[in-house]
Parts: structure tokens; sequence; C-alpha cells
């Protein structure tokens, strides 16, 4: 029985459509996180002086700092990005799913 309803479920289009949309948005956030990430990483290794510079004259905190925060903030902003999404979108087409299972 628990085998039929989960082949009813991979056949579904609905389904299908689900698991492509999900997987290609959560790649292009993953790609978009991992540019900014290591594009920092890399500014730190390669050219460390680029983040070095004060904010202002006489200043002890430098340009880094705001960059590296901006990093931590951007991470959160994609996960705000995927959970409105993943609480609309997807779960529409989750709850459509489920409703065409029970009717059979």
């Amino acid at each position: 029985m628990e085998k039929d309803i989960v082949e009813k479920i991979k056949a579904n289009p609905d389904y299908q459509e689900l698991v492509s949309k999900r997987t290609s948005f959560s790649i292009k956030l993953t790609i978009a996180m991992l540019v900014v990430y290591f594009a920092f990483i890399l500014t730190i290794a390669f050219n460390p002086s680029a983040l070095a510079v004060p904010l202002s004259e006489g200043s002890v905190t430098t340009i880094g700092i705001p960059i590296g925060m901006a990093v931590i903030a951007f991470a959160f902003i994609l996960t705000g990005i995927y959970t409105k999404r993943a609480n609309g979108e997807f779960d529409d087409l989750a709850n459509k799913i489920k409703e065409s299972i029970k009717d059979n």
C-alpha cells in the first residue's frame, strides 16, 4: 500500500514540478551565497590591503568589518527569500499533491 502511494506521488506532474523548481531555486541561492562568500575570503587571502582601508581618517575600524557583516546579512536575506517562497509556492504545490493523492 505504501509503495503504491510513493509511486503515485512520484508520477504526479505537480510533484515533478515541485522537485524541479525547488532544486533549481536552491542551487541558484547556493551559488549566489558561495560567490559572495568566496569573493570575500579570496579578497582576504590575496588582497588583504583592500579590506584594510580605514572607514574614516584616524578610524580603527576598516572597511572589511562592514563587508564581513554584509556577507552574514546576505546569508540571512537568502534564507528569508527561500523561506518566503517555500511557504508560498512550494507549500501550495505540496498541498495540491496531497489533495490529489487523497482523492485516489
